[in-house]
């Protein structure tokens, strides 16, 4: 076996042949197998290779030494140069001769080497270190030229001419390979073409794998063909994306030209000039303070200064906007009529007859002065019964803007005098932005909830409306974003609240207070009938022959389903007969409903309320006593027992509060020092010595307080002692001191509407509270036949027993 002598010392390899397979070149039958992670390696080419990886390093010297500068190189499986270990090969690769070594170094070496033919795997020879293969090499020196394969070669060569047009990339690559091939030696040709694709390297392996030229031939003119449909695809995309290019820059400029053109003309300034122009022509239709005036004179110049692109640029423009946005010097015309305001009150609301003339008063004060002059209305009542509504006629009344905002759980004073502006985000508050939507200085501006208003480490709003709500400081108010004082003493403030206990005093003394106690039976049958019914009729699509609702119904309704004070769950339930009327008649048909008393219950169900009078057979000590709540009056039973004890004593229960848990005490102490004076049987006198006293209130999960219980407490012992029950049809409310003095209460007007709608007809109240039962409306005081004004609690005792039981 002749061996190859053109290796120096150094490991160079002799340039005299460069790329030449001699014919004294023996091809070892063993040789060293390198992988190759790209892709395949085709015969007929002489290109640079480089190898990293001191494994590698030792395979290229041992090729070099013992194998002749003879390697095979073999297109890897699974791809993944990292797992070297676990690498799988095909078992077709690609024999290389090393030609010339470029640089050698301990883990990288750059070659050049040639790739001489296909070669198949026999076996695998085990070697510690290398992957080393028995192999057969596949030579097509002698290839026999047939017609068919002329035909092959030349439709891949018109294939590839057609793939040179479309893809200027492969161009003079695919060009020079034409040049240099030989329709004598097709095989090669289809080497050099497959080298040249940019297909997947598992379809070229396969063109690699087959050694039949037909075949060969059909699988490189599909790869082809896939070539060129993509290049196809590639060159749609592109050209879509150079007309949408093209067509955006040539609007681009052209917009920048008619922008510079109208620029020269004076038909169009730039944005910068256009904002200044903007804000000085919303000044001309101010009528600005001169404080206002020389800060947006100021503002102006500064950005007259400002570069569009800073920040600050924005920050001023912004501050600008808000400042030439407010109404400065604009206001509504109000209403100088006060029947037409008497008649929008009336045609809203139903009843009410204090409060609206109430609000009529304040209303033509407001026409007369020709301001405000400090009004500021505070409307105070259980949920439910209009004080929103109420707030909004007035304003219609005045023909004045309104805006509603709830202060309800606001803890931030910044929400009512806004932000600084060196906060990021900064607003105005919430009266400033008020001003802004209504477009007028002097709009109706509703605070509801007053009553539950927050404070928290932010600040507390309750005393920033203080400022806000004071006659004397509103005409200069300051809010932290504008720095500049808005005159606020032309705007009616209306608030709205559920209690007054929670609004701070000092809030409150600025406020003038109107009560809205809630509604009689009456007054909810005729607002039924005249507001509710037909609202939800036409909110649920239905007409005025589709439901008819009687007035008995009505009644029921808000006797035994809707008992509170306000109109609020009286509508609920409204909605609800309008529902089940709905799905009647898309499920049954039905063309008319009628809901009378009798079938009531068919569309609400079981009634929510009964009566008060939960006792058939009059009962020692249980009375009926009059209470106020913050959702209205209401009527309660206090009922008191006893226990034969050796150990006396007095208990409460019902979650009394410490003042009502106090009147307790009082009554049961000035009852057991009453009978001893006037009552001198045994069994009378000894009753308290002898008995353990239980007093309880029912409905024991609601919290309950208040003095106002102290007479009904004492009676109630008082008919226990005596083992005689009270009359069932009269309830009463007021203090009881220790001497016997029955003290004024509050809440009246709420206590007596609560008698009236569970049908009691006879009340008892203190004598002081004489002027505010006169006071209330004839409506309310019709439906009470008799009222007991009682100074002492001894006065009480004829009016209760069928005979007095009191003894001289």
């Amino acid at each position: 076996m002749n061996e190859i002598n053109d290796i120096h010392k150094n490991g160079a390899i002799n340039q005299e042949k460069p790329g030449l397979l001699l014919v004294s070149d023996i091809i070892p039958d063993n040789l060293n197998i390198l992988p190759l992670h790209s892709r395949p390696l085709f015969p007929g080419l002489t290109l640079p290779l480089t190898f990293t990886g001191e494994k590698f390093i030792h395979e290229i010297q041992f090729a070099i030494e013992k194998d002749k500068n003879f390697m095979g190189v073999v297109f890897t499986k699974n791809n993944n140069p990292e797992e070297e270990k676990k690498v799988e090969l095909y078992d077709v690769g690609t024999l290389i001769k090393i030609i010339k070594i470029i640089q050698i170094s301990e883990d990288t070496a750059h070659l050049i080497i040639q790739s001489i033919s296909r070669f198949k795997k026999i076996r695998e020879i085990h070697h510690p270190e290398f992957i080393r293969w028995t192999i057969k090499a596949i030579r097509e020196d002698e290839v026999e030229l047939t017609d068919t394969l002329k035909a092959y070669t030349l439709s891949i060569m018109s294939t590839v001419k057609e793939l040179i047009s479309l893809n200027p990339l492969m161009k003079e690559q695919l060009k020079m390979v034409l040049s240099q091939i030989s329709y004598e030696q097709p095989g090669l040709a289809m080497d050099l073409i497959a080298q040249m694709l940019s297909a997947d390297p598992h379809e070229l392996q396969e063109i690699l794998e087959t050694f039949d030229l037909h075949k060969r031939a059909e699988k490189l003119l599909f790869l082809l063909r896939k070539e060129i449909e993509l290049t196809q695809l590639q060159d749609k995309i592109q050209k879509q994306i150079n007309e949408k290019i093209t067509k955006q820059q040539k609007e681009f400029f052209l917009r920048e030209q008619l922008k510079a053109i109208k620029k020269e003309l004076g038909l169009e300034k730039d944005d910068k000039t256009a904002e200044i122009e903007k804000f000085e022509q919303k000044i001309k239709s101010l009528k600005l303070p001169q404080e206002a005036q020389q800060v947006i004179e100021e503002e102006l110049e500064k950005l007259r200064i400002l570069e569009p692109i800073s920040a600050e640029f924005n920050v001023t423009r912004t501050y600008l906007t808000v400042l030439t946005d407010l109404p400065w010097g604009k206001y509504s015309q109000d209403n100088l009529d006060i029947q037409k305001a008497r008649e929008i009150l009336d045609r809203d609301h139903y009843g009410l007859e204090d409060v609206k003339q109430r609000i009529l008063e304040v209303i033509s004060t407001i026409i007369k002065r020709g301001k405000v002059a400090g009004s500021i209305l505070c409307l105070v009542g259980p949920p439910g019964v209009g004080k929103t509504s109420v707030g909004r006629s007035i304003a219609n009344a005045l023909d004045r803007k309104f805006y509603r905002f709830s202060v309800g759980g606001m803890r931030d004073e910044a929400e009512i005098k806004g932000h600084r502006r060196t906060y990021i985000g900064a607003m105005p508050g919430k009266i400033i932005q008020s001003l802004k939507r209504t477009g007028t200085s002097n709009p109706v501006i509703m605070l509801d909830e007053i009553d539950k208003i927050g404070i928290s480490y932010q600040g507390d709003p309750a005393s920033a409306l203080l400022e806000v709500l004071d006659p004397e400081q509103n005409h200069a108010f300051l809010d932290h974003y504008l720095d500049v004082h808005y005159d606020l003493s032309n705007i009616l403030f209306i608030t709205t609240a559920n209690q007054l206990d929670t609004i701070p005093l000092p809030l409150l003394d600025r406020m003038e207070i109107i009560k809205l106690p809630g509604y009689i039976l009456e007054d909810k049958v005729e607002i039924a009938k005249k507001y509710l019914i037909p609202k939800q009729r036409k909110e649920h699509g239905l007409i005025s022959r589709d439901i008819i609702i009687t007035e008995g119904a009505i009644k029921r309704i808000a006797g035994e389903y809707a008992r509170e004070a306000g109109v609020r769950n009286l509508e609920n339930q409204i909605k609800k007969i309008m529902r089940k009327t709905t799905l009647m008649q898309a499920e049954k048909g039905v063309q008319k409903v009628i809901v009378n008393r009798n079938n009531l219950e068919e569309f609400l169900g079981i009634p929510l309320y009964k009566t008060e009078q939960l006792y058939k057979k009059k009962r020692p000590g249980v009375v009926l006593g009059l209470a106020w709540t913050p959702l209205g009056g209401t009527t309660l039973y206090i009922e008191a027992t006893a226990i034969l004890s050796k150990t006396p004593g007095f208990q409460q229960t019902g979650q009394l509060g410490k003042v009502m848990q106090e009147s307790s005490l009082i009554a049961y102490s000035y009852v057991r020092s009453f009978i001893d004076k006037h009552h001198h049987e045994k069994s009378i006198k000894s009753f308290f010595s002898r008995n353990y006293i239980h007093l309880h209130v029912p409905a024991g999960a609601t919290p309950k307080d208040g003095p106002s219980a102290g007479i009904t407490m004492a009676l109630a012992l008082y008919s226990l002692a005596l083992n005689k029950p009270i009359r069932q049809d009269i309830a009463m409310t007021g203090e009881l001191s220790l001497t016997g003095k029955i003290l004024p209460i509050g809440g009246v007007k709420e206590k007596t509407i609560a008698a009236q709608r569970v049908g009691i007809r006879e009340i008892i109240l203190p004598a002081e509270n004489r002027a505010d039962f006169e006071e209330l409306n004839l409506k309310i005081k019709e439906g009470i036949h008799k009222v007991h004004f009682l100074e002492y609690f001894e006065e009480l005792l004829p009016i209760v027993f069928a005979k007095p039981p009191l003894r001289e």
